[in-house]
């Protein structure tokens, strides 16, 4: 017999706002936002969401909808789901839920997106200190294929996949994940060593009830008040998986995500057509609505089984990620390099944050040769399959990470040539401005 139909639990209209959708959304982690659907491990499921930002950002010609974005709002995801498994049994504490994606694309009739740049003063991203400004790139998907007017000749296939997968979070974990936070962002950006090329930015975004959404809960109550000064923000993936923007997990991947409630309390969203490792410009992948058709497995007992603890409690635990059989291949690369050394010299002790910082800014300042803004090519490295890597990060002082960039998506040859056969300049359209 054929297999069945996928089961819509989450319907989406992207014609409506977040919070008019039929079946409730949100946008925080919490163990108190009740589930809007049982699932029964097995079953085939599908799952719609909206974009990132709940269908802000228009398809126009300005980048204004970047530059003022409010993002208290940050990530609208569907769920939760609690789930069962054949007798009815939810999954439990300690439990480890595998989520297998079947399936998943844009919404039929809303196949395109978008790739931005936050302005410094609102969000910024890995290169804020260099790129200030906002700006937007459009995309147009054809199949498997996307493209961009705002950066033209270049064509890549989409690796799709959701940024955020991820179980619902305990008292215990959440009180741990605030007060860790809390005490980050109390911290001196002089004394910090490490990492110093994001202190630009903020150092964690901590729970506000501005812009909160908890599906079923009604805004305004007491209950609503004291979860939304409560519930973690989304930005960031933590012990429960969310937000960990992993380029690979598409079709035929599996997650294998620690429980800490009843039930589990699955929640998904932040579709990504395609992203670049690393996501640099942090609005940075080709940000879509979305779907995804999902089978889930409970492995009882699996967290103490298969998750070792790295931290002080049982809690400090980390998903494993078991990555499909469907990516892009590419045979030919341009791979740039970058050391722990920083733009004015100063030599950093093996910061592998400051060595890729290095390997992306080769890579801007090489490929701003062929024609394109340097803007250009940081929405482009942020969004296509480009492949980062940590490379090294034994031999001090320098950590090296790397930058790869498969050469078949562009229309022209951009591989280093002997001098009088260089790079034929040409002017092309540039990504879209404020107004």
């Amino acid at each position: 017999m054929a297999p069945l139909t996928p089961r819509l639990v989450v319907p989406i209209d992207v014609k409506k706002k977040p919070w008019e959708q039929k079946v409730h959304l949100h946008n925080r982690w919490h163990p108190n936002i009740p589930p809007v659907a049982d699932v029964v491990e097995g079953e085939l499921f599908r799952v719609e969401m909206v974009d990132c930002t709940g269908g802000r950002v228009r398809d126009d010609d300005s980048a204004d909808d970047i530059k003022f974005m409010d993002l208290t709002i940050a990530h609208y995801l569907s769920g939760p789901f609690r789930i069962v498994d054949s007798e009815g049994v939810p999954a439990s504490p300690g439990d480890l839920l595998a989520v297998e994606i079947c399936n998943l694309g844009p919404l039929p009739g809303d196949e395109w997106g978008y790739t931005g740049i936050f302005e410094r003063d609102n969000g910024g991203g890995f290169l804020t200190d260099h790129f200030p400004s906002a700006r937007k790139a459009i995309w147009y998907f054809e199949g498997i294929y996307a493209y961009s007017p705002q950066i033209p000749g270049v064509r890549f296939p989409g690796l799709t996949h959701p940024g955020i997968v991820g179980t619902a979070p305990s008292v215990e974990l959440l009180n741990i994940w605030n007060e860790r936070e809390r005490k980050l962002t109390e911290t001196s950006h002089e004394s910090l060593k490490l990492c110093e090329v994001l202190h630009q930015r903020p150092l964690a975004i901590l729970p506000t009830s501005e812009n909160c959404l908890l599906g079923m809960i009604e805004k305004g109550t007491a209950e609503w008040q004291k979860i939304a000064n409560e519930a973690a923000r989304t930005i960031p993936g933590r012990e429960n998986g969310g937000n960990c923007d992993i380029k690979n997990l598409s079709r035929g991947s599996k997650v294998y995500l620690p429980v800490f409630v009843e039930g589990a309390n699955l929640s998904t969203g932040d579709m990504h057509f395609s992203q670049g490792d690393g996501e640099v410009s942090f609005c940075g992948a080709i940000e879509m609505s979305g779907f995804l058709e999902l089978k889930c497995e409970i492995i009882r007992g699996g967290m103490k089984e298969y998750l070792t603890p790295v931290g002080p409690t049982a809690l400090h635990v980390n998903p494993i990620f078991e990555i499909g059989p469907v990516e892009p291949h590419f045979s030919e690369w341009l791979v740039f390099e970058g050391i722990s050394v920083d733009e004015t010299g100063k030599q950093h002790f093996l910061d592998a944050s400051v060595a890729f910082k290095c390997a992306v800014l080769n890579a801007i300042e090489y490929l701003s040769r062929f024609g394109y803004s340097k803007e250009q090519v940081y929405l482009l490295l942020s969004c296509c399959p480009c492949e980062g890597r940590i490379s090294g990060i034994v031999d001090a002082p320098n950590a090296v990470a790397t930058l790869a960039i498969p050469t078949a998506i562009f229309d022209q040859d951009i591989r280093p040539k002997r001098l009088g056969h260089g790079p034929k300049l040409r002017r092309t359209p540039d990504v879209l401005r404020c107004t």
